[in-house]
């Protein structure tokens, strides 16, 4: 359920920042490149998550 949703958040976000830049720049808006940034955000999302340790620090 935490892929699905860091999907669907990572996708409303980038889809927004597409709008908005495009809309900037005076270009015309392109659905899939929101698509293949939220693709792409959410693997190295999930990739940083599984680098990270998750293991409490030791205090010595």
């Amino acid at each position: 359920m935490q892929y699905i949703m860091t999907f669907f958040w990572t996708f409303l976000l980038s889809e927004m920042v597409v709008y908005v830049v495009s809309s900037m720049n005076g270009a015309a808006f392109h659905f899939e490149t929101g698509v293949f940034l939220a693709i792409a955000v959410t693997i190295i999302l999930l990739i940083l998550t599984a680098l990270i340790p998750n293991d409490p620090v030791e205090k010595h």
